[in-house]
């Protein structure tokens, strides 16, 4: 995770730019884009960039500026424009999102260590007590969250240490690729692994799938959404900012399309040395370890580039897998160690006291030990539920991915529709505004709420057409669970502040 300048250092519009495309840019993206749709997956991001990510962020600038003061965070920005019972469920379903997320990394995150240790996804042959497949990585997943959630209760901080090198190691795979892609590009004479054969190649995705299929192709917005997901770090640093009144803004945009362009590119380089029907459209390969295979691939495609023996190539190939696989582990573990307790701990010192029963509240030694354990074993709930109800591996992982994406860009809507009634509210002192009329914010409001609320109903809809319904349930159960209990720990806390007004009368 990003962490904001020293006291009396001040942001430039260059250090502001690298912290956002830091939070923001994720590589993994890439590869998994390249798996879904090709090239196709192109325009997709490009359009999600225009109607979602950079006005969004620019959204989120507006709201750190007016409320830079407040520690609430978005519960604080919601509260304000819209009112509390809004704010609540909007903030809880952020928080709800991190849950998903552990979800599917808890589960996710032997894939990379299959990877750094054997050189390849070997998850599927694992086996242990007369379990394998999901079951098996649903069981060392269950056991993963809860050894991360005993350790992070302790208060051992000092594992974040971890992020700064997966950060590093992950900084290194994007140079990978370019450097990689370009040099086979090269020492091929220009000839690419999937080929381009007019614009077709980039609306109509090799994917059967989504060949042809309109509403799948809109369905993966929600991925391209993910993508941009994290620019909301922006709204914290207006105060950390050299003359933020200008450099935010330009920050901020030159950093949403530097990001844009970058995954564009991304995807394309990966077309130089992966062939999608010879190297993706095998059995064995799924969105689980995409990343991997097509990496791998990579180093297998420099080998025979540069005139090497097939068992050679092989071996580079090996190795890059092992390279990405660890960078991708200790990544995921700095930020898990992370994420298990920063989100809830925000929500809960956010919010009113009185929302939260019991001991949910408290917080002891700078941690929330017992709403920690509570997540921790709703995690294992889920997991379990998941990993038992899955049929394959391919479809164990489309689900995760699927929750995830949907999870995590829901609260968005939340966010953008705020936005309007912030910007009618003249009681509220907007120290900047990118958005100089209400008409203009009311617009892109509405552009970017109903970007993130159809993308994520056809990414639902899409997968019960194909008769895929187990997907769809999933994908929906998530949020529907979570709004319920956002709902009733509201209306416990209107019940209890009703009751004390009626005492005090």
């Amino acid at each position: 995770m990003s962490h904001g300048p020293n006291k009396g250092q001040k942001l430039t519009l260059v250090s502001l730019i690298l912290m956002i495309f830091t939070s923001v840019y994720g590589f993994n993206n890439i590869p998994r884009s390249f798996y879904k749709m090709g090239y196709a997956a192109i325009p997709w991001y490009i359009l999600s960039a225009i109607t979602f990510f950079v006005p969004f962020a620019l959204m989120m600038a507006e709201f750190g500026a007016a409320f830079k003061d407040e520690k609430g965070g978005i519960y604080s920005w919601m509260e304000k424009s819209v009112g509390p019972k809004f704010a609540f469920v909007g903030t809880f379903m952020w928080y709800a999102s991190y849950i998903i997320w552990m979800v599917n990394v808890s589960s996710g995150i032997w894939v990379p260590l299959s990877n750094a240790i054997f050189g390849k996804d070997t998850t599927k042959s694992w086996a242990f007590l007369g379990l394998q497949g999901p079951k098996l990585l649903g069981v060392l997943g269950i056991l993963w969250i809860l050894f991360v959630t005993y350790l992070s209760s302790k208060g051992l901080e000092k594992i974040k240490k971890v992020t700064s090198l997966g950060g590093s190691a992950v900084a290194a795979l994007n140079i990978l690729l370019w450097v990689g892609a370009l040099l086979v590009l090269i020492l091929n004479k220009g000839h690419l692994a999937e080929p381009i054969v007019g614009l077709s190649t980039f609306t109509q995705s090799p994917n059967p799938k989504y060949a042809g299929n309109v509403l799948a192709g809109l369905a993966f917005v929600v991925y391209a959404i993910f993508a941009y997901g994290g620019i909301e770090v922006a709204s914290g640093l207006v105060d950390q900012t050299e003359n933020p009144e200008k450099t935010l803004p330009m920050g901020i945009a030159i950093s949403a399309a530097i990001i844009s362009v970058g995954y564009s590119l991304g995807i394309f380089l990966v077309g130089i040395f992966t062939n999608w029907a010879k190297v993706i459209n095998v059995d064995g390969v799924h969105l689980g370890n995409a990343s991997y295979v097509i990496m791998g691939n990579l180093g297998y495609q420099i080998g025979m580039a540069l005139g090497t023996s097939e068992a050679t190539a092989i071996a580079m190939g090996q190795w890059i897998a092992r390279f990405i696989g660890l960078s991708v582990f200790l990544s995921i573990t700095g930020a898990f160690f992370t994420l298990t307790y920063a989100p809830l701990k925000q929500m809960i010192e956010g919010t009113p006291a009185e929302l939260w029963p019991g001991r949910f509240g408290e917080v002891k030694d700078g941690m929330p030990k017992f709403a920690m354990w509570v997540q921790g074993i709703t995690v294992a709930i889920m997991i379990a539920l998941v990993s038992f109800g899955g049929d394959s591996m391919a479809k164990f992982f489309d689900i995760l991915v699927m929750m995830t994406n949907v999870g995590m860009t829901l609260p968005y809507m939340f966010i953008s529709y705020a936005f309007a009634p912030f910007k009618k509210n003249t009681n509220i002192h907007k120290p900047f505004e990118v958005f100089k009329s209400y008409n203009s914010a009311l617009i892109w409001t509405v552009i970017v709420t109903l970007t993130v609320g159809f993308a994520n109903f056809f990414t639902v809809l899409e997968p019960a057409l194909q008769g895929d319904k187990l997907t769809t349930f999933w994908s929906v159960a998530g949020p529907i669970f979570f709004s319920i209990i956002a709902l009733a720990i509201y209306g416990r806390y209107e019940k209890k502040v009703a009751n004390k007004a009626n005492k005090a009368a």
